[in-house]
């Protein structure tokens, strides 16, 4: 599959080939980008501003809802397409592609509702006299670099707003599972003039430093390692930046909880998309006074998980990424076994597959929860009570998202306001998300907002007008 740059289809001289991770075989091959490729894409999408920008917003508004259906029309391809590069299970593909229609949907309506605001002027000194307003304008050339765990759902909460403000934007897939989005941005192309929406993709730094370093892209929008955000955040510039940079999320079980309801947010939590998600649960804390019973319901529940095809709609769990990643995992649960903690179901690794696994007396100096556990582990962390509870959710470097699971509400509100996170949920696991809710985290977890309403804030710059009435 070529990228997608100035409406035109562009192929390299270098390739690289798509992998599925459940049979190894090579789904489709992609060009690898170099500079002068970026520089095109760049050129293309400041092209494009004065048409986009010369559209009404009704006009972005039902272009944007055009594109909606035809994704509605594709739902089961695109679908198919997402599990074979992810190997994510087909029903998990499936949720994907109607959120991804909701998260279009959702800024098709957005795209009406730019609104500034008038300004009192005569609130301060030698003010009177004076009418004024804001105006929110498009940044001009938006660049997303996206992730591979949900492809086209997080690059539409990227491009979307951005299209739905005015800016034409640039995208670098990720380099693991770049099909779903190229075959995305096709729909796209189709609605809006040549530039409005271009494609890059390639491995290495290469094209992405050159995007976020290029004086003529006005804006990065990027979700991945903490390693890359502050690189990024650090060669960008004067550019505005929003970056999503995972999380460390934990789930908090406090003794008076309902235990069969926490045990189904850890299996909605910790296991979907086989643990790879950023806002995951990848830290149980558990009051000791009931751990034992958590423990042996987590263990039942978790054998119930079907292991299997993607494309078979009976498997639950599919694989990761690559045999790479499900060997870090396999490394890391290694080695905090070594370390003193117990699996109590689990803990194998089958090529890309990782079993659902499900491990205890876990301490808080392992690397598997120090670090960002990219898998199907659900780590308990015994305390003593509500006070530890909330000390060891809060440390770590992270803070995208917490869950809070009490009867109390409390210790329900004292843990919502003292755990250092984006969001806390209460008697809901951390993985949860509306594609209308402002969405990014705190600490190591990134700067800005997602979420269409708070992306297109990110994504526009305020103008005051103002006149002299006298």
């Amino acid at each position: 599959m070529d990228m997608l740059i100035g409406g035109k289809h562009v192929s390299s001289e270098d390739n690289e080939n798509v992998i599925n991770p459940y049979n190894g075989e090579v789904i489709d091959t992609v060009p690898i980008a170099h500079r002068q490729t970026a520089d095109l894409a760049i050129q293309e999408a400041n092209n494009a501003k004065e048409s986009l920008q010369e559209m009404s917003a009704f006009k972005v508004s039902n272009k944007l809802f055009n594109v909606v259906e035809k994704l509605k029309e594709n739902r089961e391809d695109f679908a198919r397409l997402l599990s074979l590069e992810v190997g994510k299970p087909i029903k998990e593909s499936l949720v994907e592609l109607d959120r991804s229609i909701e998260t279009l949907k959702l800024a098709a309506e957005e795209a009406k509702r730019i609104y500034g605001e008038s300004v009192p002027l005569d609130a301060g000194l030698n003010g009177k006299g004076f009418f004024a307003f804001t105006q929110r304008l498009p940044l001009g050339v938006v660049a997303a670099i996206t992730p591979f765990n949900y492809p086209l759902n997080l690059t539409i909460h990227k491009i979307a707003p951005a299209i739905a403000c005015k800016n034409t934007v640039i995208i670098k897939p990720p380099t693991e599972a770049p099909l779903t989005v190229m075959k995305f941005a096709e729909l796209l192309d189709e609605e809006f003039p040549d530039g409005v929406v271009n494609t890059v993709t390639g491995y290495g730094s290469e094209v992405g430093d050159y995007l976020v370093t290029s004086t003529e892209v006005n804006k990065i929008s990027f979700t991945g390692s903490v390693t890359t955000g502050m690189m990024i955040s650090q060669k960008a510039g004067m550019k505005k930046v929003t970056l999503e940079l995972g999380g460390n999320d934990p789930m908090v079980v406090l003794k008076d909880a309902d235990i069969d309801k926490a045990v189904k947010g850890v299996i909605n939590g910790a296991f979907l998309n086989a643990g790879q998600v950023c806002m995951g649960v990848k830290r149980i804390i558990v009051e000791d006074e009931i751990a034992d019973e958590f423990a042996q319901k987590l263990v039942v529940e978790t054998e119930k998980l079907v292991r299997g095809n993607p494309l078979d709609l009976k498997t639950t769990l599919g694989t990761l990424i690559s045999q790479k990643a499900a060997k870090q995992v396999e490394e890391t649960v290694h080695n905090a076994v070594e370390s003193g903690a117990q699996i109590l179901t689990g803990g194998a690794r089958d090529g890309a597959f990782y079993e659902a696994t499900v491990i205890d007396n876990v301490t808080t100096d392992m690397d598997l929860v120090i670090n960002e556990t990219f898998g199907p582990v659900a780590p308990i962390i015994r305390v003593n009570n509500v006070d530890e509870a909330i000390q060891v959710a809060n440390d770590t470097e992270y803070g995208l998202q917490a869950g809070v699971f009490t009867a109390d509400y409390a210790n329900a509100m004292r843990c919502a306001q003292e755990i250092e996170a984006g969001t806390v949920f209460i008697n809901k696991q951390s993985t949860f998300r509306t594609d209308n809710m402002p969405f990014g985290g705190f600490k190591n977890s990134g700067v800005g907002k997602e979420g269409i309403k708070y992306a297109v804030e990110e994504m526009t710059k305020t103008k005051l007008i103002g006149l002299n009435l006298r």
